[in-house]
């Protein structure tokens, strides 16, 4: 699976390190992922999803359950 969040939809993005003598290199900046599993009440079953910093916050705000349907709506959730 790809370094992407499944509930915000962040995802690997590409820039510069940039040096004192302001020479440039590619870098990537990485999302701050964490493979996690979370108990949905009204399904009654676990769920593992891989989510980010931001989208831990985001279930916190508005729920399992809610997160992941808007998840789900705006095609950043991942199914096996």
């Amino acid at each position: 699976m790809s370094k992407v969040c499944q509930i915000t939809g962040k995802k690997v993005i590409s820039g510069n390190n940039v040096s004192h003598s302001n020479r440039k290199t590619k870098r990537t900046f990485e999302p701050n992922l964490h493979v996690k599993r979370f108990y949905v009440p009204e399904m009654e079953e676990w769920v593992t999803l891989k989510v980010s910093a931001a989208g831990l916050r985001t279930i916190n705000k508005k729920g399992i359950y809610n997160a992941l349907i808007d998840a789900d709506k705006s095609g950043n959730l991942y199914r096996r």
